[in-house]
This record gives structure tokens, C-alpha cells and sequence, in this order.
């Protein structure tokens, strides 16, 4: 079975990329983020598209309220 883990953004950001931080709203900072692998098996790469995923569904969710 593959270990699952829920982290918010901000730790994968954080740890990962800290850089990042500064450019993120709040909001965006306190999603739950579903790792298949856990944060352990993350690597700089999966945090940019983790990122932009999430960048994106804040902005979808924007429109349709």
C-alpha cells in the first residue's frame, strides 16, 4: 500500500522552496495537499507543479463564486 500524507502547501513550500513563499496568497498557503509518497519523496520540480496546480483551482474557485 502507498503511504498517503495531507500537508499544507506552505510545509511543502517551506521545506522545498522556500523562495516561493513571498509570491503565495494566504489562502493558496493553507491548502491541503494530498502526497501520494509523502513529503520526503518530494523534489523541487513537484513543488512548482504542485504549485501552479493549486495557483490555478484558487483562481477556478474565484470565478464560479
Amino acid at each position: 500500500m502507498v503511504p498517503v500524507e495531507t500537508v499544507k502547501l506552505s510545509k511543502i513550500v517551506s521545506k522545498l522552496s522556500p523562495e516561493l513563499v513571498p509570491f503565495l496568497k494566504k489562502k493558496e498557503l493553507d491548502s491541503d495537499i494530498v502526497l501520494m509518497d509523502g513529503l520526503d519523496s518530494l523534489e523541487v520540480d513537484d513543488v512548482m507543479e504542485i504549485v501552479q496546480f493549486s495557483i490555478s483551482e484558487h483562481q477556478r474557485d474565484a470565478f464560479l463564486h
